[in-house]
């Protein structure tokens, strides 16, 4: 699995986009994937073919549709070598400490 093309799939908002999509609901066709994207049909079909090199997102078919689900396993592969290495114990930590110092200076400024 090459890894560098699966960060250069996740590097593109749309891209995290229909990911989250098809996680929230999988097995979505192109027009579905399409709703309310404000981009045309054929922009939508440009990024699932990258997600799909990259093995994110595969396709099957079903009658005449193009069903999309979302492969997690180059994800994992990511987590596994890129985050899970660190102690998630003190990342949570430190993630709750940047948002409860946020959060003050939010409420502080208001």
């Amino acid at each position: 699995m090459d890894i560098d093309t699966t960060f250069r799939a996740l590097s593109h908002s749309t891209r995290r986009q229909l990911l989250d999509r098809l996680f929230e609901r999988n097995g979505q066709t192109l027009s579905e994937l399409c709703d309310d994207l404000g981009m045309t049909r054929q922009a939508v079909t440009q990024h699932l073919s990258i997600l799909e090199e990259s093995n994110l997102v595969v396709s099957q078919m079903s009658g005449r549709e193009k069903l999309h689900f979302l492969n997690p396993v180059p994800i994992h592969h990511i987590f596994s070598r890129w985050i899970g290495k660190y102690e998630n114990a003190r990342l949570n930590a430190l993630a709750l400490l940047k948002d409860n110092l946020e959060r003050e200076n939010n409420d502080s400024s208001k």
